[in-house]
Formats: C-alpha cells, sequence, structure tokens
C-alpha cells in the first residue's frame, strides 16, 4: 500500500510514531518549508535558520537509512506556500492510498491535518506522538479528578509511573524535590562550562541566506549562530552537559551573569522540541550521573523535573484548555509592550542584557525569561498575548504548546493561576541577589523613589497595591502586603507616584529608560 507520510518541522526524530511500522519501499517521506508556517509570526531569524537547517539535515539522514523523502525548500518557485498546498500537489505526484502522520503539537496545524481526509478523499491516519510520556486523553483523565492541577502533584505521579530517582516506592534521597538548594547566585569570575559550538555547515550556510534574503525584516541575528542542526552534533552538546556542567546545573540554574549566556545550563531545549533528542534518554542519563556518584541528587532531580514535570504538564494544560486560553487576561492588562523588547536599548541593564542576548542568539535561560523579562512586561501590565507573541517569535525552542502556558499562564498570570500559584513578579532585589546585573546599571537597586531609583522597586510595589482587589487574598502574596501595609500612607502615594511617571515616560517614549 502505497502510504505518503508528511513529517512537520518539529518531528525531526527517526523513531517517528508515523514511521514506526512504515515499508521504506512503499512510503514517501514528505517535507516541506512553507511560507504559511515561516510567517505566521515574525519568527527570530535564528529560529527559522535553524528549523529549516535542521529539517535539511534531518532530510538526508533519513535518505541514508533508507527512506525516499520528498523534500520541497521554501524558495522552489512552484512551492504553494501553504503545507495542505505541498499535500495537494504530493499527493499528485505520488498517488498515495493513505496518509499516515504524526499528531500535530499545535491547536492550529492539527485543525489542517484533520481536514485532510475531507479536503483531498485520502484515507489519513493521524496517530499519537509518542515522544511525549503522556497522552491528551491520559493528561485529561489526570486532570478531571482534581479541583487544582498541581505540578508537583503530576510530577510525583511521572515519577511513580517512570521509575526515574526511585527507590522502591520512595523518592530517592527522601524528599521529592529540591528547588530550595537551587537558588544560588553565581559571579563572573568562576570557571564555568562551556557547551559545544557549532560552525555552520554548507547547508546552515545556505539557509543563512535564504533566511536573510527572506525574512530581512524580521527580529534578530544571525552573526553568532553555532547551534547543531543533526542529532549527532546534539547528542554531543548532551554528552558535554552532562560530563562537564551537569554537576551543579542545580546549585546555579536561577543564576545570571552578565555576558554568560550559558552557565551551566544543558542548551537542549531546542533539541528536545524539534525531535533532534528524546527527552526520557536524556531524563534516564541523568539518573544515571546521580546512581554512579557523578552529579549530585539536588541537580539531576531540577533537571529531570523540568523535563517528566513541568514539560509534559504544560502540554497537558494547553491541550485541555483549548484555543480560547490564549484569550484569558485575568488582571486586564492591555499596555503594549515597549519598543526596546525589539531592540534591547533600554537603562536598565537586566532588560538590556537579557534582550540584547536574546536578539543575538536566541536564547535565554528559563530565569532570564520568567524574572527579568516576563517579570518587567507583568509589572508595567503588558498584553499577555502581545507578551506571548513576542516569546514565541524570539526564542529558538518556542512552540506555541510549550511556549504559550508558561507564557500567558505562568509569566505573565494570565489565566488567574491555573498555572501559577501566584504572580511571578519581584522588586529589583530578586534581580540583585540572582545576578551581577545591578552593579552595571545606571539605576540604584537600593531606591524606590528618585531619578536613579530601580524601576523595578516603584513597579513592584505598585503593581500589588493596585491588584489587590484579585490577589490581595493569595496566600503565598502575604508577606509582600503585610510588608506594603507597612509604609506610612505617604510613603505608599510616594511609591506609586514614582510608578506612574515611569509608565507614563514609557508610554510616550522613544527615550531609553
Amino acid at each position: 500500500m502505497r502510504t505518503l507520510v508528511p513529517i512537520l518541522g518539529d518531528q525531526l526524530s527517526l523513531a517517528l510514531s508515523s514511521v514506526a511500522d512504515a515499508d521504506p519501499a512503499a512510503t514517501i517521506l514528505l517535507m516541506v518549508e512553507v511560507a504559511e508556517e515561516a510567517g505566521y509570526v515574525r519568527h527570530h531569524k535564528a529560529k527559522l535558520a535553524y528549523i529549516f537547517s535542521a529539517m535539511r539535515h534531518h532530510a538526508a539522514a533519513l535518505r541514508a537509512a533508507g527512506w525516499t523523502v520528498d523534500y520541497v525548500v521554501l524558495d522552489d518557485p512552484d512551492n504553494s506556500g501553504s503545507f495542505t498546498g505541498e499535500m495537494a500537489r504530493a499527493i499528485a505526484r505520488h498517488d498515495p492510498e493513505r496518509i499516515v502522520v504524526t499528531e500535530a503539537g499545535e491547536w492550529r496545524v492539527a485543525a489542517m491535518l484533520e481536514a485532510w481526509e475531507t479536503l483531498f478523499g485520502v484515507p489519513v491516519e493521524i496517530r499519537a506522538d509518542t515522544r511525549f510520556l503522556v497522552s491528551h486523553a491520559e493528561f485529561a483523565a489526570w486532570a478531571d479528578k482534581r479541583k487544582q492541577l498541581v505540578m508537583e502533584d503530576f510530577y510525583r505521579a511521572m515519577r511513580r509511573r517512570t521509575g526515574l530517582l526511585m527507590d522502591g516506592d520512595k523518592p530517592a534521597g527522601g524528599r521529592w524535590n529540591f528547588d530550595k538548594e537551587n537558588r544560588q547566585p553565581a559571579k563572573a569570575d568562576m570557571l564555568m562550562p562551556r557547551p559545544e559550538m557549532f560552525a555552520p555547515d554548507a547547508i546552515t550556510q545556505e539557509v543563512i541566506a535564504l533566511v536573510e534574503r527572506m525574512f530581512p525584516d524580521n527580529p534578530g541575528s544571525l552573526a553568532q549562530f553555532d547551534y547543531a542542526v543533526t542529532a549527532q552534533d546534539a547528542a554531543r552538546q548532551a554528552d558535554r552537559f552532562f560530563r562537564e556542567a551537569l554537576h551543579d546545573f542545580g546549585r546555579y540554574e536561577d543564576a545570571m551573569v552578565t555576558g554568560e549566556r550559558h552557565l551551566w545550563h544543558s542548551i537542549l531545549s531546542p533539541y528536545i522540541n524539534s525531535g533532534l533528542l528524546d527527552p526520557l534518554d536524556l531524563c534516564r542519563r541523568a539518573e544515571a550521573e546521580y546512581r554512579a556518584g557523578r552529579a549530585p541528587l539536588n541537580s539531576v532531580e531540577g533537571y529531570i523535573r523540568q523535563i517528566i514535570g513541568w514539560r509534559e504538564y504544560v502540554r497537558g494544560i494547553y491541550w485541555c484548555e483549548g484555543p480560547a486560553y490564549v484569550e484569558r487576561n485575568f488582571l486586564e492588562h492591555h499596555r503594549p509592550l515597549p519598543a526596546f523588547y525589539w531592540t534591547g536599548d533600554t537603562d536598565m541593564h537586566c532588560l538590556r542584557e537579557v534582550i540584547g542576548q536574546t536578539l543575538a542568539t536566541a536564547h535565554a535561560h528559563h530565569i532570564q525569561r520568567l524574572m527579568v523579562a516576563g517579570n518587567f512586561a507583568l509589572l508595567i501590565g503588558a498584553d499577555p498575548a502581545q507578551v506571548h507573541i513576542w516569546y514565541l517569535e524570539i526564542y529558538l525552542d518556542a512552540y506555541e504548546w510549550v511556549e504559550l502556558p508558561n507564557t500567558l499562564g505562568m509569566s505573565q498570570y494570565g489565566d488567574g493561576g491555573l498555572l501559577g500559584s501566584k504572580p511571578y513578579v519581584s522588586s529589583g532585589a530578586y534581580i540583585n541577589r540572582m545576578s551581577d546585573y545591578c552593579g552595571q546599571c545606571r539605576y540604584d537597586v537600593t531606591k524606590r523613589v528618585g531619578e536613579d531609583a530601580c524601576p523595578f522597586n516603584a513597579l513592584y510595589w505598585d503593581f500589588l497595591a493596585r491588584h489587590r482587589q484579585r490577589i490581595g487574598d493569595n496566600r503565598r502574596l502575604a508577606m509582600a502586603y503585610r510588608n506594603w501595609d507597612r509604609f506610612a500612607p505617604e510613603d505608599q502615594a510616594a511609591l506609586r507616584q514614582q510608578a506612574a511617571r515611569f509608565l507614563t515616560e514609557l508610554d510616550g517614549a522613544p527615550a531609553s529608560y
């Protein structure tokens, strides 16, 4: 039976469910680069280059493994510009008796796949994505039994299900979570591991030229493009992480240091999310490092929690909540993102550092995203849907299923606490504690009011004051509100006036702030 198997741009795995039982002699694998996917948001140039180059290299790996691959490049003169259009052309070329495809990661693409059978008159089998540990139905069944969808509960269930870091029916070390041990700052003079850097090969150079030519106005730069684009090179980066960085990953996972893009982070999420690396295999390797005594439990548990806990959890939330999730705006925030989110041109050193790094490399680690870029957006009252689009556009590992719940839910509290147990806001004190950013800023992190006061300080207290009716009964904010109530009325007024002046200037700027 002639079978056509379309492979999406984030399905770059040789073990994909759609080819698990396929006969290479009777199967055509279809891979297409289309303007519709490349342009539905203004993706960072490095993100486009990564996806296209990884796709082209994966096609070569599939051919080497004995598969027939029909590959359509973006600038093919006959390219229709849409995946459905390219499916129609491929069906005309190959006359398949059936189509088999692995389920899509995003709502809009899933709707496209579901329409194909009626549109083309060819049977379409949509298979579960077995790269994830929990199916949509399984997560929905777990969620249906609970009043609150607490990630920690889900994570413990995943530990039991996989057996990772379990000693019989007990968690290794007698505790499920070692997060309290993973909050140490780092210093610039520390000896830090360095990840693998991959010079663009001929295929990647061709893709870089294509992106520069066809997407000249998209955000970001390609000057520092050094990512792996093959499964083999992604595995080399994984080897480097386990050998040199995992040991101290936990201790310093929340740290931020000026000029340091990587610290002890794995830099593996782009490869996991696009299919070049298997997430469960990485978790088992991390556990093996702990069992062999080469990495401490706090680091290994923290790493595994991000993958089988948080990653699987946010995917479940995305599919349970459905497309209306993107419209949630619990705090009724409507301010546009400041222009410097696309330029990095701001006097706030922390934001300049994080946004500048992001524009240069399409990468920032989770605390930079949550507690600098996201924290500021939440404090100023930025529209969560616009913040979501920025994160989706700007980060190499951002696919909507993982990015939207992280941004709208966790970072911007747009869902009113479905995902995060409190709004993740802080004054400048947190950033000062976890980074060296404040020592290099024109603003004084110790001051709340005045020309040189850190904007995060007044904005933080103003955020709490203006949202008290909505979030004042949140137990995790009780201490913050007690502290606010200790301020004299005139000090409260001064802080709110300081915040109001800053926001007025921000709204009218093109000046740097």
